[in-house]
């Protein structure tokens, strides 16, 4: 290669989506979107880019680090949104604050985080998601929840599991425990990494009796049916946890109506990584990805930061995510048919865009060669470019 040939790249943590891989990714977005509709969900498209205060009033100070910060002519900061939730917010209780609640809202978009890319998860990705505004009830956190199950069997997906918990009843425990903010925070920055070992460790050095720390080691481990809610009832003794695991068990009740609860196990280990999470809180599984497909709760405290009182809950899916689960089970996302390959020899192309359009009309997918070629070089272009059937016109 010469001294100044360029070689184009693009940025980290960015990819391309190629043919294949584009139809895809679009059935699979075509499905969800027309399954939030279904259920009474209108969609909403948000700038790419919001200032940053917007940004840190929603999201607070744990996303700031991850964000992708510039500055516009004016010298404001501005931000590629790092989630749709804080977005979504600002729509409801900006633009459509006077709209009828309960608000039910989808997008189908992409997000950006500054982190290190991984299989799955790229600083550019994809999400689908929905946000229920203005119900704080297990009426609501059971449709988002029952809807989310149905994403993933809209999309493809088999083998998946839900596991459902709820920030309350950790709180509670550590309200009980009376821990010191920052040995709360530890905690749960533990807990959320899934480190057992450093739970243990920050225990240790806690001043709590072995009876407290016995109960903070089991919260990881608590993951199961229904019986696990009643095992967990009797290891708290305060009524933050006990309403908490009540509201699970209102919640598990209407998905048996929705008839999803096979889907769906309890696990009060589960921390999502935003703090303004307030009640349920929910994450989707699949074997052969070590994290989580989807994930969303109960965020009832954000509109008010931007002048809305009322609750919220809600769910994001990873597009990618998806892809890469239905790779790996070996099932064929839903197919993008290409139908018809229209050849055409010496003289013949003003008939072959006539038959051309005649199909497209009919509803089927066509192309029209734009040179003349024999029979046989049809039949190529046909195999190579993935068409059903042949017509060749001579």
């Amino acid at each position: 290669m010469g001294q100044h040939e360029f070689v184009p790249q693009i940025p980290y943590g960015t990819r391309d989506f190629l043919p294949k891989e584009a139809s895809r990714k679009r059935a699979v977005e075509g499905a969800l979107a027309h399954l939030f509709d279904s259920w009474g969900y209108d969609e909403v498209v948000t700038p790419t880019m919001e200032y940053l205060e917007t940004l840190a009033v929603g999201a607070g100070n744990d996303l700031d680090q991850y964000m992708f910060k510039f500055f516009d002519k004016n010298n404001r900061i501005l931000a590629l949104r790092p989630d749709m939730t804080t977005p979504m917010a600002r729509v409801a209780a900006t633009r459509l604050k006077d709209s009828t609640t309960p608000m039910k809202l989808f997008y189908l978009t992409n997000v950006f985080r500054y982190e290190q890319a991984q299989t799955g998860r790229q600083c550019e990705f994809y999400q689908a998601g929905v946000e229920l505004m203005g119900v704080s009830g297990p009426t609501a956190d059971a449709e988002v929840i029952a809807l989310a199950v149905e994403a993933m069997l809209k999309s493809g997906l088999k083998q998946f599991q839900i596991g459902l918990g709820q920030v309350d009843f950790i709180n509670g425990v550590m309200a009980q425990s009376g821990l010191s903010q920052e040995r709360q925070q530890q905690v749960k920055h533990a807990m959320l990494t899934r480190n057992l070992v450093g739970v243990d460790e920050i225990l240790v050095n806690s001043g709590l009796s072995q009876e407290a720390q016995k109960v903070f080691k089991n919260i990881p481990l608590l993951h199961g049916r229904q019986d696990m809610l009643k095992q967990a009832y009797s290891m708290v003794a305060n009524d933050i946890s006990h309403k908490a695991l009540d509201n699970l068990a209102e919640i598990y009740r209407l998905l048996e109506s929705y008839g999803v609860s096979r889907y769906v196990v309890f696990d009060l280990g589960i921390i999502r990584d935003f703090d303004y999470y307030t009640g349920m809180v929910f994450e989707g599984y699949t074997p052969g990805l070590g994290f989580p497909i989807c994930g969303g709760g109960r965020y009832d405290t954000m509109l008010s930061t931007f002048g809305m009182n009322c609750g919220a809950t809600g769910f994001a899916l990873g597009i990618e995510r998806m892809l890469l689960a239905l790779e790996r089970q070996g099932i064929a996302s839903i197919p993008s048919s290409k139908d018809v390959y229209i050849g055409w020899g010496s003289e013949k192309l003003v008939m072959a865009i006539a038959q051309g359009e005649k199909l497209r009309k009919s509803g089927q997918r066509v192309e029209i060669g734009l040179v003349a070629q024999t029979q046989a070089e049809a039949e190529a272009s046909q195999k190579d470019k993935g068409y059903s059937k042949l017509v060749y016109v001579e």
